[in-house]
């Protein structure tokens, strides 16, 4: 019995110091590099059928570096985009915020605007129909990174349109004595607005001031001299209350003739001859014949022509204001005044100066702006006459 254990006993001890061959060492690689594979293919497989979740955040992407502008939070998805400062005085909406765009650069037919900023997926874009348009809203100044201030994008400002001044009514300003020079003429030129400006006929400038005041826009009468009640000296051309009807005629189409092309006619002194209806009448048949109109200046209360003009149904024009009988700037502006109280009353009114009053021309260049600002129009004596200045735009 002893003995058998004993022989039991041997084998397991040469069993033990049995040693391991190749074949068992293959055996071992194959085995572990099919179980390698197969743990690669399922994982593999299940990458494939379940992928794994990204985590959510809300966190918003890695914005491009800050160029200086503050960054305003788009309130629909939570991307930002560089805003300018926009001025106050021409502010215009910021828009489809939402899209990520820091400034609009083309516009369709319904408003909407394309990005010029980087966007999101084409599959990610509303439809063309769905963009709307979004004014910015304020937003509190934020900090730069290094501490310093931002600036502050303020909403813009919707201002409605002013409606234009209503209209109180229009003026005519006449100039009288045109022709003995040219510089007191020139400053006149180059008021902004119409003038009518009336030239004496037979002065060594009459035809050069006429031709001047024509080329400046303006409109020129002929200025024609009449004989007056205190017996002063009208100039040449002048009319007297002695002259036949030929002689009148004669002297008219001579001034006329010198001065060229003229929208009408009103009387230089003449106090005697506007009171004589014989005379007048003559004159005021010669303007209708030649297609022009008279104003009357009103030298005189005694004046016959409207009543000479109503007989013989012609239109006439009349004065409703000297502006420089007296020759001081505070003076022309209340008579200017004046006139334009008439014009508000009427509808419209004709006032006269003159070309030699040393204030005149700089008064009336700094009541334009003033006069067309409170609804006032300016306008010749000549539309006036026809009735068309209701048509005329503001300082035409």
């Amino acid at each position: 019995m002893a003995k058998v254990q004993g022989k039991r006993s041997q084998r397991g001890r040469q069993k033990r110091k049995k040693k391991v061959g190749p074949e068992d060492s293959l055996r071992a690689i194959v085995v572990s590099s099919l179980l390698i594979g197969l743990a690669v293919v399922v994982s593999v497989v299940l990458l494939i059928v379940m992928p794994p979740k990204m985590p959510q955040t809300d966190q918003p992407p890695e914005a491009p570096e800050h160029t200086g502008a503050p960054l305003v939070s788009a309130p629909d998805r939570g991307e930002q985009s560089p805003v300018e400062a926009v001025p106050s005085e021409n502010e215009s909406a910021i828009q489809d915020q939402s899209r990520g765009s820091s400034k609009p650069d083309t516009f369709g037919p319904t408003g909407s605007s394309r990005p010029t900023g980087p966007t999101k997926p084409i599959s990610d874009q509303p439809p063309a129909s769905a963009i709307t348009t979004k004014p910015l809203k304020p937003t509190l100044p934020e900090k730069p990174k290094g501490g310093g201030a931002g600036l502050v994008v303020s909403a813009p400002i919707e201002r409605p349109p002013q409606p234009p001044p209503r209209k109180k009514g229009t003026l005519a300003i006449v100039l009288d004595d045109a022709g003995n020079n040219l510089k007191e003429l020139e400053p006149f030129l180059h008021f902004p607005g119409p003038l009518t400006i009336a030239v004496l006929p037979g002065l060594p400038y009459s035809a050069e001031a006429a031709k001047r005041i024509r080329a400046a826009g303006k409109e020129v009468i002929l200025h024609q001299p009449m004989e007056a009640v205190g017996g002063q000296n009208p100039g040449p051309g002048a009319i007297y209350a002695d002259m036949s009807r030929e002689e009148i005629e004669a002297v008219l189409k001579k001034n006329l003739a010198q001065l060229g092309p003229v929208a009408g006619m009103n009387n230089h002194q003449g106090s005697k001859i506007t009171a004589d209806e014989r005379i007048m009448e003559i004159v005021l048949a010669f303007c209708r014949r030649n297609g022009i109109y008279y104003l009357d200046s009103r030298t005189t209360a005694d004046t016959v022509v409207p009543a000479v003009a109503e007989r013989l149904g012609i239109r006439i024009g009349e004065r409703d204001v000297f502006v420089d009988n007296i020759q001081e700037k505070a003076a022309m502006i209340r008579f200017m005044e004046e006139g334009l109280q008439k014009a508000e009353k009427k509808g419209a009114a004709i006032v006269i100066g003159h070309v030699w009053s040393n204030e005149l021309a700089a008064t009336l260049i700094e009541l334009y702006p003033e006069l067309i600002d409170q609804g006032f129009s300016l306008t010749t004596v000549s539309r006036i006459m026809l009735g068309t200045f209701e048509d005329e735009g503001f300082g035409d």
